[in-house]
């Protein structure tokens, strides 16, 4: 007899983080489980890390495995910005509105400068704009640049937009960071290298994402601009982020990176935003925010069919942007089946 599928059992398309980890990354914990090893980072997976990365991106990097996104981007913003310091991102940037002032409290007062942008990308051109006040005491001083892939209306940051908005804050002798909370996501969209999406574009630090795409809990802090390192030892150290069995954060990665299983994962996710995008696109009262360009999907709801929805065990994303648009994520594990379900439960026109 078939099972039927009740309401508490639907996928959640809230987020990519309700998504369990990868077959492979488990694998590679139970393995890094295997008798002993040697503490804080020193143990070999770690220490590995740095050529496997070094390969990927096609130059030598510096690594430093952590455990969240969110310490992942604040240390990294730690080395590039003094506590007297700007930080120039996108409005909605996770680093501006997600994440409860940790950039600040880890650059130790480092200021975030929202911009506008377009379509939830900085421009070149506000960014040179908005560039001010370096050697006037009175003021803040220019410090850094912050952007997002995928940025946070689940659009892909073009190759020669990121050179173009690396090229402005090299300009003014400001540090580029990316939010590669997504990386993979938005690498296999735009079908290009590592190296072409970062360093090869003007990027000096990676925060390095793995954990919505298939890891437990695994991202990175990459520097293809050695001279940004400083004391971040020290730093990650301080903050907490310097975990005793380090090895298995960097099994993770590891594993997340050996076989393409990150690019496997990431273009399935994609596919799968795609079609969630397009099935919802043929309702003629629903309207895509954005265009669909990795694995995330905004569109407008009429009130009755969220609250449909919600009635039905979906737990619609309404606080995502302005409010006005439901956010649907796909992950690595979504089905097809999963995407017909939802489509299935709205309530025709």
């Amino acid at each position: 007899m078939a099972k039927i599928k009740t309401k508490r059992e639907r996928v959640k398309f809230a987020s990519d983080n309700v998504a369990g980890a990868c077959p492979e990354v488990l694998e590679a914990i139970l393995k890094a489980n295997e008798g002993d090893s040697t503490p804080y980072g020193n143990d070999q997976l770690s220490i590995k890390l740095q050529d496997k990365f070094s390969e990927i991106f096609e130059k030598e990097v510096i690594v430093f495995p952590t455990a969240s996104g969110t310490a992942a981007n604040a240390l990294a913003l730690s080395t590039m910005t003094p506590s007297y310091g700007n930080i120039y991102c996108h409005k909605m940037a996770h680093i501006n509105t997600d994440e409860c002032g940790a950039p600040e409290f880890y650059t130790g007062g480092g200021k975030l400068i929202p911009l506008n942008g377009v379509m939830g990308k900085i421009t070149a051109e506000e960014l040179d704009q908005s560039i001010g006040g370096k050697g006037i005491v009175h003021h803040t001083q220019p410090s850094s640049v912050s952007i997002t892939q995928v940025c946070e209306t689940g659009e892909v940051y073009q190759l020669d937009e990121i050179k173009k908005i690396s090229d402005v804050a090299h300009k003014h002798n400001l540090n580029m960071h990316m939010d590669g909370a997504r990386f993979a996501n938005a690498l296999v969209s735009l079908d290009v290298t590592p190296a072409e999406m970062t360093w090869k574009s003007g990027i000096d630090v990676l925060s390095f994402g793995a954990t919505k795409n298939g890891c437990l809990a695994a991202e990175a802090i990459i520097f293809f601009n050695k001279e940004l390192v400083g004391d971040i030892a020290f730093l990650i150290k301080r903050a907490g982020h310097l975990l005793s069995k380090m090895r298995f954060v960097s099994a993770q990665l590891d594993a997340y990176v050996t076989n393409d299983v990150w690019l496997r994962n990431a273009k399935h996710a994609n596919k799968m935003g795609k079609k969630l995008s397009d099935g919802l696109s043929k309702h003629n009262d629903i309207e895509i925010s954005y265009p669909t360009e990795a694995n995330e999907v905004f569109a407008k709801f009429p009130r009755e069919k969220i609250e449909h929805l919600n009635a039905e065990g979906y737990k619609m994303n309404e606080e995502e942007l302005d409010g006005k648009s439901v956010r649907l994520v796909a992950a690595w594990n979504t089905k097809d089946s999963d995407v017909d379900d939802l489509l299935n439960t709205i309530k025709p026109n």
